[in-house]
């Protein structure tokens, strides 16, 4: 299972461009736990609909493809959370039998951000949205695989991002709870690194300490990516994966 990774990009608060993510993956520290991008590439009415996540994995894709590619790539948006916190007020309301609004609730589900990215861009090309728990960041890999499995000429973008929960939730997992999103444009060959992953047993289940990670997987990928390591093995309760850089 591999593809060339064509292009990237990122964002967490304080690091907005390649080489702020160079110098972060040379010297790498916990990111910062609270802010949001500006997204001031989306027309002022769009942006004032978008969500604190939207914003950030929007940030990411546009900046992970040249202008006129945007409207024609396959998407895959990964999230493991989404756009759960502003759920909260909406079940609120219910409990309190109050009125529920349209438009609140048509930016909280799950494909949110695929249907507003659809809009920004212009883009009418497949897209899918995905919530994978700790493998969220594999799981868009996988999608993107089969887009490309599916047709190997054109290449996907796949984007992951999340926002710390609210704390109704936050106790319910263990995970860094930090901003993020990364964005990925990939192909079945091309002028990149090839890049492939295998699943593997190594450090799966019960071998791992009860530790909270220091940043998302996603992230770690990225470190690695820019790292020129060879090769990355990513492991959590239930499964375990390696990269490679071929």
């Amino acid at each position: 299972m591999k593809a060339s990774l064509l292009r990237w990009s990122a964002w967490a608060p304080g690091l907005d461009s390649a080489a702020a993510w160079e110098a972060w993956a040379k010297s790498p520290v916990p990111l910062p736990t609270s802010g949001a991008p500006d997204a001031k590439f989306l027309p002022a009415m769009l942006r004032r609909r978008c969500t604190p996540l939207t914003r950030t994995m929007l940030t990411a894709a546009f900046g992970a493809a040249e202008p006129d590619e945007l409207a024609r790539l396959r998407t895959v948006f990964s999230s493991r959370h989404g756009s759960i916190n502003e759920s909260i007020g909406l079940l609120e309301n219910v409990v309190r039998r109050e009125k529920l609004s349209p438009a609140t609730f048509s930016h909280t589900v799950h494909n949110a951000q695929a249907g507003l990215f659809s809009i920004a861009a212009g883009n009418r090309a497949a897209s899918s949205s995905l919530s994978g728990q700790e493998d969220s960041w594999t799981a868009a890999w996988i999608e993107a695989l089969c887009f490309l499995e599916r047709d190997p000429s054109e290449p996907v973008l796949a984007v992951i991002g999340d926002v710390p929960l609210a704390e109704v939730f936050a106790p319910l997992c263990d995970e860094a709870a930090v901003p993020y999103a990364f964005a990925a444009q990939v192909a079945a060959a091309g002028r990149g690194p090839t890049i492939s992953m295998e699943l593997t047993s190594e450090g799966r289940a019960g071998t791992l300490p009860a530790l909270r990670p220091a940043w998302p997987p996603a992230i770690e990928f990225l470190r690695w990516f820019l790292s020129g390591e060879e090769s990355l093995v990513q492991a959590n309760r239930a499964n375990a994966v390696r990269w490679r850089r071929l």
